[in-house]
């Protein structure tokens, strides 16, 4: 008997140093790990152990005695990847063993953002003896896009919440939600109370089309609308005409998968999610009956990972369909055979999901307000869609922050191994680091964000032992002080206990996994 890992893997890879047996890849530093869509358990090593399933944070590791019907193609998608990928040997990778420089006994960093990259590098931190972390958020709550970037019908992913919580916890880790950097403290006030600033604020921007009627009402960027069903206060307040009959995706990676399925899934199975209520209430009138997703190349080329197609085409409700003109040439993959069968059935449910490829947007038109796209086809005909609703599913993109050097065209801070530099000089901007999506820009599952954090942790201690660092001006009861009295609704650990227990207790008495507060005003009352 083996254990298999399913489509919710995170590629946090933590269950690779508990496996005695080294069973599971790709691992960090192995050459496809970066591009694999998931890791895999190789069922002719596996001993059946359960350790891996034990460590996992979440539960994307099940028994193949209780797999669930609808994840059984994970066994053969697991022992496929070894059939490519035999295991030549099986030592456990090198330990990593973290520890400050010799001659040095203290380390203090600022960190910004509470997302992922962060709280991965807060973890790798916080472990190390005489390193004190601050993270700094410009929201009330943390965890960035695991609670307003995760699909609220993906709970299980949504756990690894619980791991970052148990590293904000660590005393010697201080947080300080609802305070904003440029705003409330600037880079070089955090430099004058640190060794060091991370920055891993993300990626909070959109890429464009470039085609006209992109600016049209109706027509938004997919981050808007997922920040809106997940209750981001920036976004609660969005009004989304959902009375027409049709909508369409433009582009087709698994945040087009998301938004699709969000649109078109029975609301019944949305109502005890932690969806913002008023999400909830909208997509419960919706009028839409059929959403498009329209992909610029073939299925080959998909962005959309094979689990997320897998899960889409198992959902209840949904009726997924593809035209058959347009799959020609593909393989034989389980990808491939998914779009096929979409392509061939006809599966009876209250809404469809069309998806459609080869199709280049040209416009979005509407007198006033949005009422059809049309794409170009690669025969060079065009085709033109009815819609009364369009989100573009074309990427994130990070923004520039005030003081450090930006790279425009990527969308991400220069630098070498996470070390920040000014690309005019060439030289790096002394104590400066960044994590994540405006490190790398906006790739990869969430645990891609712990190798990327690591080596960024690295990249600090490394300029510590050079003598690099200036040590701090000021200590941190100073640090705290001057947040606290420029910010009187300066959120902490305490005061973001109360707000989660509001929010857990509100989803206790609606039936819900969670109620989410959705304005500043009020998860700031109720962090007091």
């Amino acid at each position: 008997m083996t254990f298999v890992i399913n489509q919710g893997c995170c590629k946090d890879s933590s269950c690779i140093p508990v496996c005695p047996v080294q069973c599971i890849r790709p691992r960090p530093g192995d050459p496809d790990f970066t591009t694999t869509e998931q890791l895999y358990i190789d069922p002719a090593t596996c001993i059946d152990c359960g350790a891996c399933m034990d460590e996992c944070p979440v539960d994307a590791i099940h028994s193949e005695f209780d797999l669930p019907e609808q994840l059984s193609d994970y066994l053969d998608i697991n022992a496929g990847y070894f059939e490519e990928n035999p295991i030549a040997e099986s030592l456990p990778p090198d330990p990593v063993h973290r520890k400050l420089p010799a001659g040095h006994t203290g380390l203090s960093v600022a960190i910004v953002g509470s997302g992922p990259a962060a709280c991965y590098a807060a973890g790798e931190l916080s472990e190390l003896k005489g390193v004190t972390v601050s993270v700094f958020e410009r929201l009330p709550t943390p965890f960035g896009l695991i609670r307003a970037g995760v699909a609220p019908d993906h709970p299980k992913t949504k756990q690894i919440a619980n791991r970052f919580a148990a590293v904000l916890a660590r005393p010697n880790v201080h947080c300080f939600f609802n305070t904003e950097v440029g705003r409330d403290i600037t880079v070089d006030e955090l430099l004058e109370h640190h060794h060091a600033v991370l920055w891993a604020g993300g990626a909070d921007g959109d890429r464009s089309l470039g085609i006209p009627g992109e600016e049209l009402p109706g027509c938004f960027s997919a981050r808007e609308f997922v920040a809106w069903y997940n209750g981001h206060p920036d976004f609660a307040g969005r009004r989304f005409d959902l009375a027409g009959r049709r909508a369409v995706v433009i582009g087709n990676g698994n945040v087009a998968l998301d938004v699709a399925r969000v649109l078109a899934r029975p609301v019944s199975e949305l109502e005890p999610t932690d969806m913002a209520t008023h999400a909830v209430a909208a997509l419960r009138a919706s009028g839409i009956e059929d959403v498009v997703v329209a992909a610029r190349r073939g299925p080959e080329h998909a962005a959309y990972t094979t689990g997320e197609l897998l899960a889409l085409h198992n959902t209840e409700g949904i009726a997924l369909r593809a035209v058959p003109d347009e799959i020609d040439g593909l393989g034989d993959d389980r990808r491939s055979a998914v779009v096929r069968a979409a392509a061939s059935q006809d599966r009876d449910g209250e809404r469809t999901i069309t998806l459609r490829y080869g199709l280049s947007p040209v416009s979005v038109d509407g007198d006033g307000e949005v009422e059809s796209v049309t794409f170009r086809r690669p025969d060079g005909s065009t085709e033109t869609i009815e819609a009364s609703l369009v989100l573009r599913a074309v990427g994130y993109r990070g923004r520039a922050v005030s003081g450090l050097p930006f790279d425009d065209v990527t969308g991400t801070l220069p630098h070498h191994d996470g070390a920040v530099f000014d690309p005019s000089s060439g030289l790096p901007v002394i104590g400066v680091y960044c994590a994540g999506w405006i490190k790398r820009g906006a790739t990869g599952m969430i645990g891609s964000n712990k190798s990327d954090a690591a080596e960024s942790v690295d990249a600090i201690l490394a300029d510590l032992a050079r003598g690099r660092l200036t040590d701090p001006v000021h200590d941190a009861e100073h640090l705290t002080k001057l947040v606290a009295d420029r910010n009187p609704d300066l959120v902490d650990k305490q005061a973001w206990k109360r707000i989660d227990q509001t929010e857990r207790r509100l989803g206790r008495e609606a039936g819900r996994a969670r109620t989410k507060l959705v304005s500043v005003d009020e998860l700031l009352a109720s962090s007091r």
